[in-house]
């Protein structure tokens, strides 16, 4: 039990990083459309997509393998050994890149559409990214969870103070930039006091590093695969449209990607419990924690998808601008559905984890990413930036459909479809309910989104979409977390 309650809290401690991710990402969003404009906010996500890029090739999944081979490691020498080697390779590699885009930071900045300043200081801001990355890896090998959430909430919080500061002290999106620079300095001076304290400082001989590569390689492929799908249809629609319509669709993606936020939590809690339950052949609490995890999922996912759908432009209105809304508002409902799909292939893909063939995940979202980028280059210019959002969905139907194929060659667990139709009937009239209300305006949408839940909730049951059995299976899987959250 003891182990299980310190599972638990870990995952009560990601589940509170998520939410405060989550609405860091909420309050910034109308800071920067409405005070900035859409074309600030354009340029603002074409560059943090680029640190998104960039991350995976400069760190090359090395702080995976930080964790793998240093959380049981008792001799110092070889976890300073460990440490020091990654982030001295890291130090070098974001150095290089962060050198290339000073040097290069004129025609780099055209390419933005932003000042060529903006681009110097991203440059260290990619530095101190890729190297915070690696140390807080360290904090996770040695099970330092607290302190790694900590770091990670107190970036959260002091990003999202410094960027309201700075725009309203007039610093534009400079101050922007600006504030993600002074915080991930603070963040390093923490994290490398930390380390310094607990290991000391070596220099390194790079001796684990050939291990640690081959660790660490194969899933880089998988990585950039992701980043493909997920994010390069903003490079290609700023370079075939112009930053002004990354500008529209951005805001329409990020509220249309808030289901993400459902994926985490159950995704993180099957990746402790289905190995040992797998390992000990214990078959019927693999596919009973599979299935009821998935159905909690979609019952949560499938009327939030319908619901961001109808109540998209007037989101889009609250948390951006009229501007914004009027050209993207068709944007969210593509996305939401996305989501619902890539969440589904999550919950697959941890049967091809259990049976250790993630080499067919990485696969996967490489053919995906190919889809992706030539459907892009393909139908952007032709239709828009409503392509980006269909390319999308069509990727991430993709990765769903050939996850259910691969991942039921392996084993099978029981999929409610009679669940799954209740709870579409239940959103379509919950969708009714909504367009009845007709919201807007903040107040509005917010009682509109709790009389539809409660709409949404009571039909289920009326349904019987929710047994009394599956509550309380459900109340015995959070309860745990539940208790340790509350001390």
């Amino acid at each position: 039990m003891s182990v299980y309650k310190k599972f638990t809290k870990y995952v009560t401690l990601i589940g509170l990083i998520n939410i405060t991710g989550q609405l860091k990402g909420i309050i910034v969003l109308p800071i920067i459309t409405k005070l900035l404009g859409a074309m600030d906010f354009g340029i603002w996500t074409q560059l943090r997509v680029t640190v998104n890029l960039l991350t995976p090739f400069i760190l090359l999944d090395l702080p995976s393998s930080i964790v793998r081979f240093l959380a049981a490691e008792k001799n110092k020498e070889e976890i300073q050994e460990g440490v020091y080697s990654v982030l001295a390779l890291v130090f070098l590699l974001a150095s290089t890149a962060a050198l290339f885009f000073i040097i290069f930071s004129s025609p780099i900045s055209k390419f933005f559409q932003a000042d060529a300043i903006l681009v110097k200081i991203f440059a260290f801001v990619l530095i101190f990214e890729c190297i915070n990355t690696v140390m807080l890896s360290v904090l996770e090998a040695f099970q330092e969870m607290k302190k790694y959430s900590a770091f990670i909430i107190s970036q959260l919080i002091g990003e999202l103070l410094l960027i309201i500061g700075f725009i309203l002290s007039g610093y534009g999106l400079y101050g922007v930039i600006i504030s993600l620079l002074i915080i991930r300095f603070i963040t390093f001076s923490f994290l490398f006091a930390f380390i310094y304290k607990r290991i000391g400082i070596k220099i390194p001989t790079f001796s684990p590093m050939k291990k640690y590569f081959h660790f660490s390689l194969p899933s880089l492929l998988g990585s950039i695969s992701y980043w493909v799908v997920a994010a390069s249809d903003r490079y290609l629609i700023g370079l075939f449209l112009g930053v002004i319509f990354v500008g529209f669709y951005a805001p329409a993606y990020a509220i249309g990607s808030v289901l993400t936020f459902f994926i985490i939590p159950p995704t993180f809690i099957l990746s402790i419990m289905l190995p040992k339950s797998f390992d000990e052949n214990r078959m019927d609490e693999v596919k009973n924690l599979l299935r009821y995890s998935l159905k909690y999922f979609l019952l949560i996912t499938i009327p939030s998808v319908f619901g961001l759908s109808i109540l998209s432009k007037q989101m889009l209105v609250i948390f951006s601008t009229n501007q914004i809304a009027d050209n993207a508002y068709f944007i969210t409902p593509f996305i939401a559905l996305s989501i619902l799909f890539y969440g589904i292939a999550c919950f697959l893909n941890q049967i091809l984890v259990l049976a250790k063939k993630t080499k067919i995940i990485g696969a996967l979202w490489f053919i995906a990413a190919l889809l992706n980028l030539g459907l892009n280059i393909l139908l952007i210019p032709r239709l828009g930036i409503i392509s980006a959002a269909l390319t999308t969905l069509i990727a991430y139907i993709f990765v769903f459909a050939l996850a259910c194929y691969f991942s039921f060659k392996e084993f099978q667990f029981e999929i409610e479809w009679n669940f799954i139709i209740k709870s579409i009937t239940a959103s379509v009239l919950m969708v009714f309910f909504i367009i009845l209300l007709n919201p807007s305006g903040l107040l509005n949408v917010l009682v509109a989104i709790i009389l539809a839940a409660l709409v949404y909730t009571a039909l289920i049951f009326l349904f019987k979409g929710v047994t009394k059995k599956e509550i309380i299976f459900f109340k015995n899987l959070i309860q745990p977390a539940i208790k340790i959250a509350k001390k």
